[in-house]
């Protein structure tokens, strides 16, 4: 075991990577499962993916600026949300199905604007990331949106516990609509901050995969989010210590750690699914 901690020690960017997932990790979780709760997985997909064209803008407009990119990526998503939101109740639309199309609308857009750069801008470092390239403003992004979502979680935890719950009962409240929009803040937020590290592709990944393991083990709410918590940290670092000892890519290996996390509490776990026999 100290063998296999060992570089952790030697290596400056291996800290630096296993600092920014963590904290990433730890952020994300309470905020994926109340995602996993309300059923809305698929609109933080969507929102992951919509901060590719703000990430591409940002970097045209200001260059390799990290702040740039992360807002550029923040207003990007938000407009998407937005947007989506509007389309669901001006029409007929359903709002997941709302989301899908326009979130692809702006995937394309982003991909569009990885073409027009001229090879400026890395496509598979954005879509990816670079957890080992973590450098010194890429952690205080983390550790900034990470302080931010739990202060904000500690004082809007009532009202987000009851938004999740009892959200028939919630929805006709005068709060409802600034609780919406402060949850639907926070999950952008972490996503513009987990592309820093994991590309938009894999970021969703630590917001929903340690979420949906922990809720087949656990039935109250705090239990649940600080069970997510420790599997999602407890992927990031046995994750990157599979890619340092098996020269994998750091941050696809620390998803797959977080899913093997989901397929084995499926199989396994206190309120796994029960496949019938036919």
């Amino acid at each position: 075991m100290t063998d296999l901690l060992a570089p952790f020690g030697e290596y400056l960017f291996l800290r630096r990577a296993l600092v920014g997932s963590s904290v990433l990790a730890a952020s994300m979780a309470p905020l994926g499962t109340l995602l996993i709760l309300r059923r809305m997985s698929l609109v933080g997909d969507a929102m992951a993916h919509a901060v590719l064209p703000g990430a591409v803008a940002g970097f045209l407009l200001a260059g390799l600026s990290i702040w740039a990119m992360a807002l550029g990526g923040f207003i990007a998503a938000i407009s998407v949300a937005l947007l989506a939101t509007l389309v669901a109740q001006r029409t007929r639309e359903q709002e997941d199905s709302s989301f899908a199309a326009i979130y692809l609308i702006s995937l394309a857009i982003g991909v569009m604007g990885v073409a027009a750069s001229g090879g400026r801008v890395d496509l598979a470092h954005l879509l990816f990331g670079s957890v080992l390239a973590v450098d010194d403003q890429g952690l205080l992004l983390a550790a900034t949106v990470a302080t931010s979502t739990w202060l904000a979680l500690a004082w809007l935890y009532r009202p987000l516990v009851l938004a999740t719950l009892q959200a028939d009962f919630f929805d006709g409240t005068a709060t409802a609509t600034i609780v919406r929009v402060a949850f639907t803040v926070l999950v952008v937020m972490n996503l513009v901050a987990g592309f820093q590290i994991l590309g938009t592709l894999m970021a969703v990944g630590l917001l929903i995969l340690p979420a949906a393991a922990a809720r087949q083990w656990a039935t109250r709410l705090e239990p649940l989010i600080l069970l997510a918590v420790l599997i999602g940290v407890a992927s990031a670092l046995i994750g990157l210590t599979m890619s340092i000892q098996t020269d994998l890519p750091s941050g696809p290996a620390i998803v797959l750690c977080a899913g093997s996390a989901y397929l084995i509490s499926i199989l396994a776990g206190r309120n796994r699914i029960r496949i019938r026999r036919s």
